[in-house]
């Protein structure tokens, strides 16, 4: 259907009267019809045609709008998606960065200043704790805290060459090896130490968010080591007992935990 250009409500009807006409005007007189009559009658004529493209021109400004309506409903609709999609982008974005870095987004406590020093352990145990990995107990010493205070300028995830023992060589990252020379086992600690350092483990375990049952675990099983009768022996060897099984014992648990881990789920 073709469309209609010019609004047809703003057409002026032609002057019939004048001398362009004077031939149509003649054609239309006869002994029936006088000039006036057909002057009015071209009048008529325009006037109806006119009127039928009004009806044309009114039904085509009608489906403009409707399809303009729905165009910019479209436009809207396709305008929230995209908003829509910004905005779980943005916040899947935020989530990420929140799990990457959740400290970053710990509320502020209202809390006075702290009397009590920091013991932060290095990025190396703690990565092990975060992982459920058995870490040795002299990390949280104060020997071990003050090797992570020295060197905590030292980017804990810089990749290092590693010579093995079979003399081939492996990236590690600097903070497995650097305190390698100093790490003490478990059963080597003093006996002092080990009292020493189980509160803080029991801590920082509870902060990667350890459950509570493997933190109860820990606390009771340390607690019998460390109320055991052999504590108060002179023997040397007593203590060292309780230091060993103690040591053991944690391996072992370890070993099982990460066994039974990799075990299918029936």
């Amino acid at each position: 259907m073709l469309r209609i250009r010019n609004n047809p409500n703003l057409n002026i009807c032609p002057d019939y009267v004048s001398e362009v006409f004077a031939n149509i005007r003649a054609q239309l007189v006869n002994e029936n019809t006088t000039e006036v009559q057909a002057m009015q009658l071209l009048r008529n004529i325009w006037e109806a045609n006119n009127n039928a493209i009004k009806v044309l021109w009114q039904r085509q400004v009608d489906e403009d709008e409707e399809q303009e309506e729905q165009r910019q409903r479209l436009d809207k609709e396709e305008q929230e998606r995209l908003n829509q999609e910004r905005i779980n982008e943005e916040e899947v974005a935020c989530k990420e960065e929140r799990k990457k870095n959740k400290h970053k987004f710990i509320p502020i406590l209202e809390a006075g200043i702290p009397n009590d020093p920091a013991n932060t352990p290095c990025s190396y145990a703690l990565k092990k704790l975060d992982k459920g990995d058995y870490v040795e107990l002299w990390y949280f010493t104060n020997d071990g805290l003050d090797e992570a205070n020295l060197k905590k300028t030292i980017d804990d995830d810089a990749m290092i060459l590693s010579t093995l023992a079979d003399r081939s060589t492996v990236w590690v990252s600097s903070a497995s090896t650097r305190s390698a020379c100093a790490v003490v086992n478990d059963e080597d600690l003093p006996f002092e130490e080990f009292c020493q350092v189980c509160p803080r483990f029991l801590k920082t375990i509870e902060e990667a968010d350890w459950p509570e049952d493997r933190v109860r675990m820990m606390a009771h099983f340390w607690m019998n080591i460390q109320v055991h009768k052999f504590c108060a022996l002179r023997d040397p060897l007593a203590q060292k007992t309780l230091l060993v099984y103690q040591a053991e014992q944690r391996r072992s648990w370890h070993a099982a935990a990460k066994f039974i881990s990799k075990l299918p789920i029936s």
